[in-house]
């Protein structure tokens, strides 16, 4: 297995291969039923922010997703969910799929990204605590979960409760 990934904006012929990531890579399908419900929301769906890593053959193996969602009354956008098939992890896929999706949102703009995910792994992509910058959510989550990233270093991340698109329920 080579550790080549090739990453690209999902497609719609992507999007079986994309829940079916989804649902290898959790216990429950609760985050590829997540991903359909934003597809379906256009306050939440960005096109082109919704982001693939496929092996030499093409085939997606990695996802990362990022959505609008606001801190405060501020305009930013939530990243997650984010997997990769089981047999293709630790391999970079995961890391490719971030990275591809964080440069997406670059480019199209974006000044400001949450993320409430493993405190070791995302602070590898310049994630930091969020309480650092005076970012809280409504709902019970360890501090060191709940990070935050500004992809624009003229703009810093602004204070306030993060309010999630409304498929989150949250």
């Amino acid at each position: 297995m080579g550790n080549t990934w090739i990453t690209r904006a999902e497609t719609g012929s992507d999007v079986p291969a994309v829940r079916d990531i989804l649902l290898a890579a959790f216990p429950t399908a609760l985050e590829a039923d997540l991903v359909d419900a934003l597809r379906a929301d256009p306050d939440a769906w960005i096109e082109g922010l919704s982001l693939v890593a496929a092996d030499e053959a093409g085939r997606p193996v990695g996802y990362a997703l990022l959505t609008r969602c606001h801190i405060g009354a501020v305009p930013a956008l939530c990243l997650g969910p984010c997997a990769v098939l089981p047999e293709r992890q630790r391999t970079g896929a995961g890391t490719a799929a971030v990275r591809a999706a964080l440069a997406a949102a670059r480019s199209l703009g974006e000044h400001h990204v949450v993320v409430l995910g493993h405190p070791s792994y995302y602070p590898r992509f310049g994630f930091s605590r969020a309480s650092e910058h005076g970012i809280g959510v409504t709902i019970d989550v360890p501090d060191e979960a709940l990070m935050a990233l500004g992809l624009d270093a003229g703009r810093p991340l602004p204070g306030g409760t993060v309010r999630y698109a409304a498929p989150f329920g949250i």
